[in-house]
């Protein structure tokens, strides 16, 4: 008897190998001690989790391999970690890495100027970043909006940008990408910047 022939529809769109594999290796080395602000989460937990909403909205190993390490260099060595990066992993991921922050300079420049320059910089990113970018906003502003369900409006105090600060970088971040990269991503970062002004008024 014939076994059936394999569905294709069976297969993933994406295969993820070696490189990937790897990639989660260096972000656990590099990011082990950290935790998110906060509520002492192992900062590792949102790359997995950008990587994951990057796969799950059509994009590629290169992009999942950025959404990895898409805060290495701004967080744990500036330009030698992006430079590490671009050997191991390429030119296309180092761009994408290197278009996802905001400063590689210690100490980091106030912070209102750099999240201005990094909007106005988002026209020029293109398609390969905005997926990752809309990922890693996508899920910082749904820890927000659980902190802001949990905590109240005390919770936009940590950050640095402070409550008006914040809400201001979510929705004009959201307003932006509605535009450059529509789809469900971008729907749903228009949604939790709403969200995240209403529950701030409480």
């Amino acid at each position: 008897m014939t076994e059936p022939a394999a569905d294709p529809t069976d297969e993933p769109r994406v295969i993820l190998g070696d490189r990937y594999v790897a990639a989660l290796e260096l972000t656990v080395s590099l990011h082990a001690h950290q935790a998110r602000k906060g509520n002492r989460l192992p900062y590792v937990a949102h790359l997995l989790a950008v990587s994951s909403l990057v796969l799950e909205h059509g994009g590629d190993e290169d992009q999942a391999i950025a959404a990895l390490l898409h805060d290495a260099p701004e967080d744990q060595g500036g330009e030698a970690t992006l430079a590490r990066i671009r050997d191991e992993f390429g030119d296309r991921v180092a761009g994408i890495v290197a278009a996802c922050s905001d400063t590689f300079e210690s100490p980091k420049p106030p912070w209102r100027a750099r999240k201005e320059r990094y909007i106005a910089a988002l026209d020029g990113k293109g398609p390969d970043v905005w997926p990752v970018t809309l990922a890693d906003k996508v899920h910082n502003a749904r820890t927000i909006v659980a902190d802001l369900r949990a905590d109240g409006p005390a919770t936009l105090d940590r950050f640095n940008g402070g409550r008006d600060g914040t809400l201001w970088y979510y929705r004009t971040l959201a307003d932006r990408l509605a535009v450059l990269a529509p789809g469900a991503l971008a729907d749903e970062l228009l949604r939790l910047a709403a969200t995240m002004e209403s529950l701030a008024q409480r």
